[in-house]
Protein backbone atom coordinates (compact mmCIF):
# COMPACT_ATOMS: atom_id res chain seq x y z
CA UNK A 1 0.00 0.00 0.00
CA UNK A 2 2.86 2.67 1.00
CA UNK A 3 4.47 1.32 -2.53
CA UNK A 4 1.16 2.64 -4.73
CA UNK A 5 1.09 6.04 -2.45
CA UNK A 6 4.84 6.47 -3.37
CA UNK A 7 4.09 6.41 -6.95
CA UNK A 8 0.63 7.87 -6.80
CA UNK A 9 2.79 10.91 -5.31
CA UNK A 10 5.82 10.62 -7.33
CA UNK A 11 2.54 10.85 -10.28
CA UNK A 12 0.95 13.96 -8.96
CA UNK A 13 4.25 15.88 -8.71
CA UNK A 14 5.50 14.95 -12.21
CA UNK A 15 2.04 16.13 -13.68
CA UNK A 16 2.53 19.27 -11.85
CA UNK A 17 6.06 19.76 -12.80
CA UNK A 18 4.60 18.80 -16.56
CA UNK A 19 1.86 21.78 -16.13
CA UNK A 20 4.34 24.25 -14.53
CA UNK A 21 6.93 23.81 -17.66
CA UNK A 22 3.79 23.56 -20.21
CA UNK A 23 2.50 27.02 -19.28
CA UNK A 24 4.95 29.51 -17.78
CA UNK A 25 3.72 32.60 -15.54
CA UNK A 26 3.96 36.12 -18.19
CA UNK A 27 6.53 37.31 -17.24
CA UNK A 28 4.43 40.71 -17.84
CA UNK A 29 1.31 41.09 -16.68
CA UNK A 30 0.12 44.08 -17.67
CA UNK A 31 -0.46 44.53 -21.67
CA UNK A 32 -1.10 47.26 -23.57
CA UNK A 33 -2.50 46.99 -27.22
CA UNK A 34 -2.39 49.75 -29.36
CA UNK A 35 -5.44 49.37 -32.23
CA UNK A 36 -6.29 51.47 -35.16
CA UNK A 37 -9.94 51.96 -34.89
CA UNK A 38 -11.00 49.20 -32.45
CA UNK A 39 -14.73 48.89 -33.45
CA UNK A 40 -13.75 47.31 -37.31
CA UNK A 41 -13.98 43.91 -38.31
CA UNK A 42 -10.86 44.25 -39.17
CA UNK A 43 -9.91 43.79 -35.52
CA UNK A 44 -12.73 41.80 -34.70
CA UNK A 45 -10.64 38.67 -32.63
CA UNK A 46 -9.06 41.51 -30.10
CA UNK A 47 -12.19 42.18 -28.95
CA UNK A 48 -13.56 38.79 -29.06
CA UNK A 49 -10.55 37.55 -26.71
CA UNK A 50 -10.91 40.89 -24.35
CA UNK A 51 -15.03 40.19 -23.72
CA UNK A 52 -14.80 36.33 -23.74
CA UNK A 53 -12.26 36.68 -20.91
CA UNK A 54 -9.47 34.70 -23.20
CA UNK A 55 -6.68 37.44 -21.82
CA UNK A 56 -8.02 37.29 -18.24
CA UNK A 57 -7.55 32.86 -18.45
CA UNK A 58 -3.88 33.38 -19.47
CA UNK A 59 -2.84 35.43 -16.41
CA UNK A 60 -3.15 39.41 -18.62
CA UNK A 61 -4.25 42.14 -17.57
CA UNK A 62 -4.70 43.35 -21.31
CA UNK A 63 -5.12 47.58 -21.57
CA UNK A 64 -6.14 48.30 -25.20
CA UNK A 65 -5.55 51.94 -26.18
CA UNK A 66 -7.78 52.70 -29.62
CA UNK A 67 -6.08 55.19 -32.25
CA UNK A 68 -7.67 56.69 -35.14
CA UNK A 69 -5.60 54.57 -37.87
CA UNK A 70 -2.76 52.01 -37.54
CA UNK A 71 -0.27 54.27 -38.31
CA UNK A 72 -0.64 55.94 -35.46
CA UNK A 73 -0.78 52.82 -33.12
CA UNK A 74 2.67 51.72 -34.95
CA UNK A 75 3.98 55.00 -33.38
CA UNK A 76 2.96 54.79 -30.02
CA UNK A 77 4.60 50.57 -29.63
CA UNK A 78 7.70 52.65 -31.30
CA UNK A 79 7.55 55.07 -29.05
CA UNK A 80 7.10 52.78 -25.53
CA UNK A 81 3.58 53.35 -24.85
CA UNK A 82 2.02 50.12 -26.39
CA UNK A 83 3.94 46.61 -25.65
CA UNK A 84 2.27 45.46 -29.38
CA UNK A 85 0.31 46.34 -31.98
CA UNK A 86 -3.03 44.86 -33.31
CA UNK A 87 -2.62 46.05 -36.83
CA UNK A 88 -2.11 45.34 -40.46
CA UNK A 89 1.10 42.86 -41.83
CA UNK A 90 1.89 45.21 -44.31
CA UNK A 91 3.59 47.26 -41.27
CA UNK A 92 6.17 44.19 -40.62
CA UNK A 93 7.54 44.13 -44.00
CA UNK A 94 7.96 48.09 -44.07
CA UNK A 95 9.25 48.38 -40.30
CA UNK A 96 11.87 45.48 -41.41
CA UNK A 97 12.98 47.48 -44.34
CA UNK A 98 14.03 50.05 -42.21
CA UNK A 99 15.93 48.06 -40.17
CA UNK A 100 13.69 48.39 -37.16
CA UNK A 101 12.35 44.52 -36.98
CA UNK A 102 8.85 43.93 -35.66
CA UNK A 103 6.97 40.24 -36.02
CA UNK A 104 3.38 39.51 -36.74
CA UNK A 105 2.79 36.33 -34.13
CA UNK A 106 -1.19 35.86 -34.71
CA UNK A 107 -2.84 36.47 -37.70
CA UNK A 108 -6.51 37.83 -37.36
CA UNK A 109 -7.77 37.89 -40.53
CA UNK A 110 -6.59 37.06 -44.06
CA UNK A 111 -8.82 39.34 -46.31
CA UNK A 112 -7.92 42.96 -45.78
CA UNK A 113 -11.86 43.76 -46.00
CA UNK A 114 -10.91 47.07 -47.44
CA UNK A 115 -13.25 48.72 -49.77
CA UNK A 116 -12.71 52.14 -52.17
CA UNK A 117 -16.27 53.85 -52.14
CA UNK A 118 -17.59 56.78 -54.20
CA UNK A 119 -20.56 58.71 -54.05
CA UNK A 120 -23.01 56.90 -57.26
CA UNK A 121 -22.93 59.13 -59.69
CA UNK A 122 -18.94 59.16 -59.42
CA UNK A 123 -19.22 55.43 -59.15
CA UNK A 124 -21.19 55.09 -62.58
CA UNK A 125 -18.43 56.74 -64.40
CA UNK A 126 -15.42 54.94 -62.44
CA UNK A 127 -13.42 52.42 -64.46
CA UNK A 128 -10.17 52.48 -62.85
CA UNK A 129 -8.28 54.12 -60.24
CA UNK A 130 -6.63 56.48 -63.34
CA UNK A 131 -9.93 58.02 -62.77
CA UNK A 132 -9.28 59.44 -59.15
CA UNK A 133 -6.49 61.81 -60.41
CA UNK A 134 -6.37 64.83 -58.40
CA UNK A 135 -9.24 63.63 -56.38
CA UNK A 136 -9.23 64.13 -52.20
CA UNK A 137 -9.04 60.96 -50.60
CA UNK A 138 -10.17 59.65 -47.17
CA UNK A 139 -8.31 57.41 -45.75
CA UNK A 140 -8.11 55.98 -41.76
CA UNK A 141 -4.81 58.07 -41.19
CA UNK A 142 -2.18 58.69 -43.69
CA UNK A 143 0.44 55.57 -43.73
CA UNK A 144 -2.14 52.95 -42.22
CA UNK A 145 -3.19 49.78 -44.42
CA UNK A 146 -5.86 52.07 -45.75
CA UNK A 147 -3.44 54.57 -47.48
CA UNK A 148 -1.57 51.36 -48.57
CA UNK A 149 -4.93 49.99 -50.51
CA UNK A 150 -5.51 53.38 -52.53
CA UNK A 151 -1.42 52.97 -53.30
CA UNK A 152 -1.93 49.48 -54.64
CA UNK A 153 -5.17 50.87 -56.90
CA UNK A 154 -2.90 54.00 -58.27
CA UNK A 155 0.14 52.63 -59.27
CA UNK A 156 -2.04 49.60 -60.92
CA UNK A 157 -3.67 52.17 -62.98
CA UNK A 158 -0.67 53.98 -64.15
CA UNK A 159 -0.42 56.91 -61.14
CA UNK A 160 1.56 58.05 -58.61
CA UNK A 161 0.34 57.81 -54.56
CA UNK A 162 0.94 61.94 -55.01
CA UNK A 163 -1.26 61.96 -57.77
CA UNK A 164 -4.52 62.18 -55.25
CA UNK A 165 -4.56 64.01 -51.30
CA UNK A 166 -4.84 61.92 -49.02
CA UNK A 167 -7.22 62.89 -45.67
CA UNK A 168 -7.07 60.60 -42.79
CA UNK A 169 -10.50 60.62 -41.36
CA UNK A 170 -10.47 57.35 -38.77
CA UNK A 171 -12.78 54.71 -38.47
CA UNK A 172 -15.93 55.77 -36.91
CA UNK A 173 -18.74 58.61 -36.93
CA UNK A 174 -16.30 60.96 -37.73
CA UNK A 175 -15.44 58.95 -41.42
CA UNK A 176 -18.78 58.62 -42.14
CA UNK A 177 -19.95 62.46 -42.10
CA UNK A 178 -16.63 63.53 -44.26
CA UNK A 179 -18.40 61.39 -46.78
CA UNK A 180 -21.87 61.59 -46.36
CA UNK A 181 -21.20 65.82 -46.25
CA UNK A 182 -19.25 65.57 -49.45
CA UNK A 183 -16.18 66.56 -47.98
CA UNK A 184 -14.60 63.78 -49.97
CA UNK A 185 -14.66 62.83 -53.39
CA UNK A 186 -13.91 59.23 -52.29
CA UNK A 187 -12.92 56.92 -49.01
CA UNK A 188 -11.10 53.87 -48.17
CA UNK A 189 -12.19 52.55 -45.30
CA UNK A 190 -13.62 49.33 -43.63
CA UNK A 191 -16.91 48.01 -42.23
CA UNK A 192 -19.24 49.12 -40.74
CA UNK A 193 -18.37 52.28 -41.81
CA UNK A 194 -18.84 51.23 -45.28
CA UNK A 195 -21.89 49.25 -44.67
CA UNK A 196 -23.68 52.67 -42.93
CA UNK A 197 -22.46 54.32 -46.20
CA UNK A 198 -23.78 51.76 -48.52
CA UNK A 199 -27.16 51.57 -46.56
CA UNK A 200 -27.71 55.25 -47.53
CA UNK A 201 -28.11 54.06 -50.88
CA UNK A 202 -25.72 57.42 -51.87
CA UNK A 203 -22.86 55.14 -52.36
CA UNK A 204 -21.49 52.31 -54.18
CA UNK A 205 -17.97 50.04 -53.57
CA UNK A 206 -16.03 50.28 -56.47
CA UNK A 207 -13.18 47.95 -55.18
CA UNK A 208 -13.90 45.30 -53.22
CA UNK A 209 -11.59 43.03 -50.62
CA UNK A 210 -14.38 41.59 -48.37
CA UNK A 211 -15.27 38.99 -51.19
CA UNK A 212 -13.14 36.15 -52.97
CA UNK A 213 -13.06 37.94 -56.44
CA UNK A 214 -12.23 41.24 -54.67
CA UNK A 215 -8.96 39.92 -53.08
CA UNK A 216 -7.05 37.99 -56.07
CA UNK A 217 -8.80 41.00 -58.48
CA UNK A 218 -6.76 43.47 -55.51
CA UNK A 219 -3.70 41.12 -53.98
CA UNK A 220 -3.69 38.45 -56.29
CA UNK A 221 -4.96 35.55 -53.81
CA UNK A 222 -3.54 34.88 -50.03
CA UNK A 223 -2.65 37.61 -47.75
CA UNK A 224 -1.95 38.41 -44.34
CA UNK A 225 -4.40 41.05 -43.42
CA UNK A 226 -4.58 42.05 -39.35
CA UNK A 227 -2.22 40.44 -37.16
CA UNK A 228 -0.99 41.05 -33.88
CA UNK A 229 2.70 42.12 -34.09
CA UNK A 230 5.48 42.80 -31.63
CA UNK A 231 9.04 44.14 -31.80
CA UNK A 232 11.75 41.32 -31.75
CA UNK A 233 13.29 42.77 -28.49
CA UNK A 234 9.87 42.50 -26.86
CA UNK A 235 9.33 39.21 -28.04
CA UNK A 236 13.22 37.80 -26.47
CA UNK A 237 12.40 39.52 -23.36
CA UNK A 238 9.10 38.45 -22.93
CA UNK A 239 8.28 35.23 -24.36
CA UNK A 240 5.66 33.63 -22.39
CA UNK A 241 3.76 37.02 -22.24
CA UNK A 242 3.86 36.55 -25.90
CA UNK A 243 2.39 33.16 -25.74
CA UNK A 244 -0.25 33.94 -23.27
CA UNK A 245 -1.44 36.86 -25.99
CA UNK A 246 -1.43 34.51 -28.91
CA UNK A 247 -2.89 31.78 -26.89
CA UNK A 248 -5.77 33.90 -26.50
CA UNK A 249 -5.69 35.36 -29.73
CA UNK A 250 -6.05 32.01 -31.00
CA UNK A 251 -8.98 30.62 -29.10
CA UNK A 252 -10.53 34.05 -30.45
CA UNK A 253 -10.30 32.92 -34.02
CA UNK A 254 -11.56 29.54 -33.12
CA UNK A 255 -14.49 31.25 -31.39
CA UNK A 256 -15.67 33.11 -34.41
CA UNK A 257 -14.84 30.20 -36.78
CA UNK A 258 -17.45 28.25 -35.20
CA UNK A 259 -19.93 31.38 -33.58
CA UNK A 260 -23.22 31.90 -35.18
CA UNK A 261 -23.52 35.56 -36.70
CA UNK A 262 -25.81 36.25 -34.16
CA UNK A 263 -23.88 35.20 -30.96
CA UNK A 264 -21.04 37.64 -32.34
CA UNK A 265 -23.24 40.66 -32.91
CA UNK A 266 -24.72 39.05 -29.27
CA UNK A 267 -20.98 39.76 -27.78
CA UNK A 268 -19.94 43.50 -29.11
CA UNK A 269 -19.98 46.15 -27.00
CA UNK A 270 -23.83 48.31 -27.97
CA UNK A 271 -21.26 51.53 -29.08
CA UNK A 272 -19.83 49.23 -32.02
CA UNK A 273 -23.48 48.53 -33.51
CA UNK A 274 -24.06 52.26 -33.23
CA UNK A 275 -28.06 51.89 -32.61
CA UNK A 276 -28.67 49.64 -35.58
CA UNK A 277 -28.35 46.12 -34.89
CA UNK A 278 -29.35 44.34 -37.72
CA UNK A 279 -27.23 46.54 -40.12
CA UNK A 280 -24.24 45.86 -37.80
CA UNK A 281 -25.42 42.13 -38.42
CA UNK A 282 -25.57 42.43 -42.30
CA UNK A 283 -22.14 43.88 -42.26
CA UNK A 284 -20.65 41.34 -40.38
CA UNK A 285 -21.79 38.68 -42.69
CA UNK A 286 -20.18 40.24 -45.76
CA UNK A 287 -16.93 40.23 -44.00
CA UNK A 288 -17.35 36.21 -42.01
CA UNK A 289 -15.42 34.80 -44.86
CA UNK A 290 -11.95 36.34 -44.07
CA UNK A 291 -11.53 35.87 -40.96
CA UNK A 292 -8.61 33.61 -39.91
CA UNK A 293 -9.83 29.97 -38.79
CA UNK A 294 -6.99 29.43 -36.47
CA UNK A 295 -4.17 32.44 -36.20
CA UNK A 296 -1.71 30.61 -38.81
CA UNK A 297 0.26 32.70 -41.38
CA UNK A 298 2.03 31.56 -44.45
CA UNK A 299 5.03 32.85 -46.68
CA UNK A 300 2.72 32.60 -49.64
CA UNK A 301 0.59 35.20 -48.42
CA UNK A 302 3.50 37.23 -46.84
CA UNK A 303 4.91 37.05 -50.29
CA UNK A 304 1.32 38.49 -51.58
CA UNK A 305 1.88 41.55 -49.16
CA UNK A 306 5.71 41.96 -49.91
CA UNK A 307 4.64 41.97 -54.08
CA UNK A 308 2.17 44.95 -53.37
CA UNK A 309 4.19 47.22 -51.51
CA UNK A 310 7.25 46.82 -53.39
CA UNK A 311 5.50 48.71 -56.02
CA UNK A 312 5.29 52.17 -54.02
CA UNK A 313 6.55 51.82 -50.42
CA UNK A 314 10.16 53.49 -50.64
CA UNK A 315 11.74 51.26 -47.77
CA UNK A 316 10.34 48.30 -49.21
CA UNK A 317 11.53 49.13 -52.53
CA UNK A 318 15.10 50.27 -51.47
CA UNK A 319 15.54 47.07 -49.63
CA UNK A 320 15.93 45.07 -52.45
CA UNK A 321 15.10 41.15 -51.75
CA UNK A 322 13.89 40.52 -48.30
CA UNK A 323 13.49 37.34 -45.77
CA UNK A 324 10.33 37.37 -45.03
CA UNK A 325 10.28 35.21 -42.74
CA UNK A 326 11.93 37.50 -40.41
CA UNK A 327 8.13 38.97 -40.56
CA UNK A 328 6.42 36.47 -38.60
CA UNK A 329 6.45 33.72 -37.04
CA UNK A 330 4.09 30.75 -36.28
CA UNK A 331 5.90 29.36 -33.17
CA UNK A 332 3.40 30.73 -30.41
CA UNK A 333 0.53 29.66 -32.81
CA UNK A 334 1.51 26.33 -33.07
CA UNK A 335 2.04 26.32 -29.09
CA UNK A 336 -1.45 27.87 -28.77
CA UNK A 337 -3.16 25.06 -31.05
CA UNK A 338 -1.04 21.99 -29.13
CA UNK A 339 -3.02 23.69 -25.71
CA UNK A 340 -6.19 23.88 -26.72
CA UNK A 341 -6.77 20.93 -29.29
Amino acid sequence: MKRIFQVMAAAIVGVALAATSWAQAPEKKKVSIAVGGKNLFYYLPLTVAERKGYFKDEGLEVEIADFAGGARALQAMVGGSADMVSGAYEHTINMVAKKQPIKAVVLQAKYSSMVLILPKDKAAKYKSAKDLKGAKVGVTAPGSSTNMFINNLLVRGGLKPTDVSIVGVGTGAAAFAAMDKGELDAMVNLDPVISQLEATGKFVAVADSRTEKGMQEIYGGDYHASVIYITDEYIKKNPNTVQAVVNAMVRADRWIAKATPQEIVDLMPAEYKAGNPSLYKDALLKNMIGFSEDGMMSLKAAENVYKILVQFEPSVMAAGKMDLNQTFDNSFVKKAAAKYK
